[in-house]
């Protein structure tokens, strides 16, 4: 990539297209003729979104935001909202919008969110809201306790039969799906080499325990509404929601473009698909090279491994006491001693879609060659969070 945007300032952000291309196709191998929906937090670039959509095995967009989602609804007339929603003004628009309440799909796991819609936009004055409902799928491990992320307050068959009732009970509102989303397979690389065989293990006992209980409230919530989908997976657990038959659709983003934090996973190994690279201002020792730049950390626990990783010229690492910086991030190695002020270091994010954040284009390279150029969301002017 460094020839192909040797002319350009920095810093630069590229997406390799071979990469990509190989990355969305696996996806489609992986899910084996589940369809795919595209979580846009993990890429946050609307032409790469209407990329991946136009490859058959793709349907649908998760949005992050329902402002997001509004905008996205413009164009694309199928995006859930992954995480329920306060945003009023948003609430507000959706509720005036007649296509968009067609196009969006709420989530909840509250009566308390129901009521702040209807607070914003009474029932008997708007378009009645497609709604689906968000389960806990993490593991309630016996001596371990709480194996997972912290999202839903729904987990077993009663919580979600209970708010299924009530939604559907409820006038303006229609139940049309369910999300599970295990984070502790998806989420968790097991070949690192540090603790692989405990995270096998919890994976599997997580995975049996949740595709019992993920049917029995696939088949209760059936009873009360005709669910459209039942949604599950992330870019690690495709396979395993796959094979689940309560399953109708699965979701997937970061493999698309491939950050770092998804190298250590033993049933896949995605192609670095984007990068960016920063540039050398100053030598403090002949072999150390400081960059301007740097900190763009991912979400997440505050972990080295949250850091952006220097991979080209090999061999360069920061330092334990300073990490990236806000402004600068200098980075110790041999192959430091033949660097010069204006070359560059190019690094991979820890996650995918946060670095579009820091960038408003990605320069898209294509064999070596610079072949154009696509905005972010930041380049076309927005910021949802």
């Amino acid at each position: 990539m460094t020839d192909a945007v040797a002319h350009l300032s920095g810093p630069i952000a590229a997406i390799d297209l071979p990469a990509l291309r190989y990355n969305a196709l696996d996806l489609v191998v992986r899910a084996s003729g589940v369809p795919i929906r595209v979580a846009s937090k993990s890429i946050r670039v609307r032409e790469v979104l209407d990329a991946a959509l136009a490859v058959p095995g793709y349907r649908g967009i998760l949005a992050f935001t329902l402002p997001e989602a509004l905008w996205l609804a413009e164009t694309h007339d199928d995006v859930v909202l992954g995480y329920p929603s306060a945003d009023r003004a948003a609430l507000a628009a959706l509720a005036r919008d007649e296509q968009a309440a067609t196009r969006v799909t709420l989530m909840v796991d509250d009566l308390a969110q129901l009521d702040l819609i209807d607070a914003v936009g009474p029932p008997a004055g708007r378009p009645v809201l497609r709604v689906a409902i968000d389960v806990d799928a993490s593991w309630r491990a016996p001596g371990l306790g709480h194996i997972g992320v912290r999202r839903s307050p729904l987990h077993d068959p009663s919580d979600a039969i209970r708010l299924a009732r009530a939604v559907s009970a409820r006038a303006g509102y229609r139940l049309v799906g369910i999300m599970m989303y295990e984070a502790q397979i998806a989420g968790q690389p097991d070949a690192t080499g540090r603790g692989d065989g405990v995270v096998r293990w919890m994976q599997r006992r997580s995975g049996r325990e949740l595709r019992e209980r993920r049917a029995g409230i696939v088949a209760a919530v059936r009873e009360i509404a005709p669910l459209e989908f039942v949604n599950s997976g992330g870019t690690g657990s495709l396979e395993y929601s796959a094979a689940d038959l309560s399953v109708t659709e699965l979701t997937a983003g970061s493999g698309l473009l491939a950050g770092h934090l998804f190298d250590g996973y033993r049933a896949f190994s995605p192609a670095p698909a984007a990068a960016f690279a920063l540039e050398v201002v100053r030598k403090p020792e002949p072999d150390i090279v400081t960059v301007l730049g740097g900190g763009w950390i991912a979400s997440g626990p505050p972990l080295a491994s949250r850091q952006p990783a220097p991979v080209w010229p090999p061999g360069l690492t920061t330092f334990a006491r300073e990490g990236t910086g806000e402004v600068q991030t200098p980075l110790r190695g041999e192959a430091a001693r033949a660097m010069k002020v204006g070359d560059r270091v190019w690094f991979r994010h820890a996650k995918s879609g946060e670095l579009a954040e820091r960038v408003d284009r990605y320069h898209l390279v294509e064999h070596g060659a610079l072949v154009g150029e696509v905005a972010t969301y930041r380049g076309e002017g927005r910021a949802f969070l």
